[in-house]
């Protein structure tokens, strides 16, 4: 026997391997030639700035800020139009190219590695907010807008857009991925709030998900292409523009801070929130060791109990009715008081630390890597579920703060590991498998959170 293969075998178990090898090798020699030969119609189509074949340009495009190795694609395009995208995907689509469409690279689930190589369209330069209709509460943008840039361009128009995954990620990669956040819970996902979708799919042919131009608030009529296309990360096409809704500013915001004795006190607390119909803005948990992480990672001083993050929009008069009947159901769980951030200044320092997790969980063991899990159940589980998690942590000796958007149900664990300890890897493999069973059991306990926070 030699590696588990006997003699006999040895020869046929070699050439299969080297077969594989040379299928790889000509696969990949394959495709290069083919690259090689596009590389002048790339360049007719968006110029020689337009194209890239740099390594470390490639390297930049085939990575997130996900635990998973770098696949870089064997080439970058950068259009500048929808019709430039449309005559990229075409020449693609003739040579039987992978298209890989990339946006800000915040994602935490490695969806922009280029497996097979291929074409990364890098959608920066198309970064225009194309149409506002203040009186319709509703905008178009490109991809190349993010989040808080779309923000800052409403900022003297008495709207914005509510949807915060965290990172300040491009608008369309948030339609592609149905992110979600810390507004979810007032506010709806992705989903609730795209109303058109301008998409060019893998042949070139350019659709529009609602209607050319169209911005109706709801519709019964036909198939929902709309929602098809949230969510799908760049399997069924790009997305090149987006309609969403907007909502007035608050007139007045607080946000507070409630710490609790046990995991089960701060969710039966948001439980009955709810259930009393506090139309509450953000409420955000967060476990003994997340805060612990973020205080020193963000220089707070919370105690290092399970925490709820909250906040609260709307006239002064009905948040001071919110206000008093969420302190009212906290206290009767054995909650603290709570400690407020009032100010723009203050909340925005708070609430920079939630989105701060993902680097506050790394931080707790510099030089390792962060493997993110999305959970959602129905809020009645959620307390099982979390001291499970928390319990098997211990018990496998993984460090593993969770934070979660209790509102929804859903609970991010951060599994902080040494990517070179080969028994930490296997325990966190063994883990993340648990939680794939929970999300494909089927079951009427277990569901799966596709959003991504990128957070």
């Amino acid at each position: 026997m030699w590696c588990g293969v006997s003699a006999a075998l040895w020869p046929v178990r070699c050439r299969s391997f080297l077969l594989q090898c040379r299928n790889i090798c000509s696969g990949n020699v394959g495709r290069k030639s083919v690259v090689d030969g596009v590389l002048p119609s790339f360049r007719s189509v968006c110029g020689e700035d337009g194209v890239s074949l740099s390594e470390a340009i490639r390297e930049q495009h085939g990575k997130d800020e996900s635990v998973h190795k770098c696949c870089p694609p064997d080439v970058v395009v950068f259009p500048r139009s929808v019709d430039e995208v449309s005559a990229l995907a075409k020449i693609c689509h003739m040579h039987c190219l992978p298209i890989i469409p990339f946006g800000t690279g915040t994602g935490l689930e490695g969806g922009v590695g280029a497996m097979k190589g291929g074409v990364c369209f890098s959608l920066r330069n198309m970064d225009q907010v194309l149409d506002l209709h203040v009186e319709d509460f509703d905008v178009t943008v490109e991809p190349g807008v993010t989040r808080k840039a779309l923000n800052s361009y409403l900022r003297d128009t008495g709207l914005w857009f509510p949807v915060d995954p965290g990172a300040d990620a491009s608008l369309c990669g948030m339609a592609a991925t149905s992110a979600s956040g810390t507004n979810a819970v007032r506010y709806g996902t992705m989903r609730e709030n795209i109303m058109n979708l301008e998409v060019v799919l893998a042949d070139g042919t350019i659709i529009n998900t609602a209607g050319k131009g169209r911005r109706p608030r709801k519709t019964s009529a036909g198939y929902n292409l709309t929602n098809l296309f949230v969510g799908s990360e760049g399997t069924l096409g790009i997305i090149t523009k987006t309609t969403l809704r907007l909502y007035g500013i608050p007139e007045a915001v607080v946000s507070a801070v409630c710490s609790f004795p046990s995991v089960q006190a701060a969710v039966d607390s948001t439980v009955q929130i709810l259930q009393s119909g506090v139309p509450i803005a953000r409420i955000e948990f967060l476990d003994d060791v997340m805060i612990d992480a973020c205080n020193r990672f963000s220089s707070l001083s919370y105690p290092v109990t399970p925490t709820l993050f909250l906040e609260f929009h709307g006239s002064e008069r009905s948040l001071e009715e919110q206000v008093n009947t969420s302190e009212e159901i906290t206290q009767c769980n054995g909650g603290s008081d709570f400690q407020w951030a009032k100010d723009e200044e203050t909340r925005s320092r708070l609430w920079k630390a939630r989105h701060d997790a993902w680097y506050a969980a790394l931080a707790l063991r510099p030089g390792c890597k962060a493997y993110a899990t999305d959970v959602c159940v129905p809020l009645s589980m959620l307390p099982q579920i979390i001291v499970e998690t928390k319990e098997d942590l211990i018990a496998n000796k993984l460090t593993g703060p969770i934070a979660g958007h209790v509102g929804d149900g859903n609970f991010h664990c951060l599994m902080v590991l040494d990517p070179n300890d080969p028994d930490e890897l296997k325990c966190n493999q063994s883990f993340s498998f648990l939680f794939l069973l929970l999300d494909i059991s089927g079951g009427p306990t277990w569901g799966h959170d596709p959003k991504v926070e990128k957070h």
